[in-house]
This record gives structure tokens, C-alpha cells and sequence, in this order.
């Protein structure tokens, strides 16, 4: 039996033309709610980034962290 694995790659906000936050997961629904109970301090509980606004699927971790790089790049 194959186990397809299953990644992605989100950005979130702080509001409409606020703060971005890009990672990557591979339970998006899990870490989105991380993220908006504030669960681990840092970056995203500092600037109350916490609003879903984009995510793709990837079904191989490389292709999902070459894919965070890129955005990341992203002016």
C-alpha cells in the first residue's frame, strides 16, 4: 500500500494589506488553528498574523519547500 503524503504551502495575514507570514505544514487545518490561538510565541502572535489567504498542495516536500523559498523571495 502507498501512502501519499501531503503538503502545503500557506500565507497568512493580519488583516487585508497587512503583515504576511509564509510556512509550510502538513496539516494545514491544524496549524492554521495554531496560529490563531496563538499557540507558539513569535513572528505570527507578535504581529497578530492569523487569517488564511492563500495555500497550494504539494505531494512532495521538496517541491513544497522550493516553493516557500520562492514566495518568500517574493517582493
Amino acid at each position: 500500500m502507498i501512502t501519499i503524503h501531503q503538503y502545503y504551502v500557506y500565507i497568512l495575514a493580519s488583516k487585508i494589506r497587512g503583515t504576511l507570514y509564509i510556512g509550510i505544514t502538513n496539516d494545514l487545518q491544524r496549524r492554521v488553528y495554531e496560529h490563531k490561538i496563538g499557540i507558539k510565541k513569535g513572528f505570527t502572535q507578535k504581529y497578530g498574523v492569523n487569517r488564511l489567504m492563500y495555500f497550494e498542495t504539494f505531494q512532495n516536500i521538496n517541491e513544497a519547500i522550493k516553493r516557500e523559498k520562492n514566495l518568500k523571495k517574493w517582493k
